[in-house]
């Protein structure tokens, strides 16, 4: 399966035609060496939370949108590749933070490495869910039956793509990190997954039937503490 780099980060709201622009030519640079496909989505839909949330994740001030962004390489060996020839291609104009400066602050960005467990769709679309999760490392097979059987539910609500892919290489952050945006515990894994759908009123739709057909169920039985889960709705607007 595809494996994925996956970053969140806050853009000042004002900046979002700069972000598009800088994104545009950076994204480029791995698409060059390989990506498969690369995606920056603006959030639309990310509400907030009482133990933690998109915002909490990288510290977005209310002047601040969250950004869901991934990078899909055709596997680990590929991805790891272009990392170990990272000071040939850091070296591109394009890298270059004076030519193509960042409008957002990096220090604050989390980012890792992701190794798909799930994978159906061929993607595209309008909208996307995405979704942080943290989930036991002995729980692993658990949370990926979990997500084999949740996937053609989405797919039948008209979802084009829903990934699920597992912590690999999530590297610690001195203000922020994935594990520290779940408050993940020593034992456990943190779940990169996004869920793309043609458009946003697909998207409502689907969770609202989904929402009427499980409203009986309990969530004790979930494999993973559904509090310390968030999710949020965005729109792409960079796409390669």
């Amino acid at each position: 399966m595809s494996y994925f780099d996956g970053f969140v980060l806050a853009v000042p709201t004002a900046n979002k035609d700069k972000f598009v622009e800088h994104a545009k030519e950076g994204d480029a640079v791995f698409k060059d060496q390989g990506a498969v496909r690369i995606v920056e989505a603006w959030g639309d839909d990310v509400p907030k939370g009482k133990v933690t949330d998109f915002q909490g994740a990288v510290q977005a001030t209310d002047e601040e949108t969250v950004v869901f962004s991934w990078i899909e390489w055709p596997d680990k060996a590929s991805r790891d590749g272009v990392m170990a020839r990272s000071e040939e291609w850091m070296k591109d104009p394009r890298m270059d933070p004076e030519k193509n400066p960042m409008p957002f602050d990096g220090k604050r960005m989390i980012y890792g490495g992701f190794d798909a467990i799930v994978d159906e769709g061929e993607g595209g679309g309008a909208y996307a869910d995405g979704y942080l999760v943290p989930v036991p490392e002995g729980k692993k097979k658990d949370y990926r039956a979990l997500a084999i059987k949740m996937a053609p539910v989405f797919r039948e609500l008209g979802a084009t793509r829903v990934v699920e892919a597992w912590g690999d290489d999530l590297p610690d952050g001195k203000h922020t990190d994935y594990r520290r945006a779940v408050k993940a515990e020593k034992d456990e894994n943190v779940v990169f997954s996004f869920v793309e759908w043609p458009d946003k009123a697909t998207r409502d739709a689907g969770w609202a039937k989904m929402m009427e057909d499980n409203k009986d169920n309990s969530a004790d039985d979930m494999p993973f503490d559904g509090k310390r889960m968030f999710w949020g709705g965005f729109r792409p607007i960079v796409e390669l």
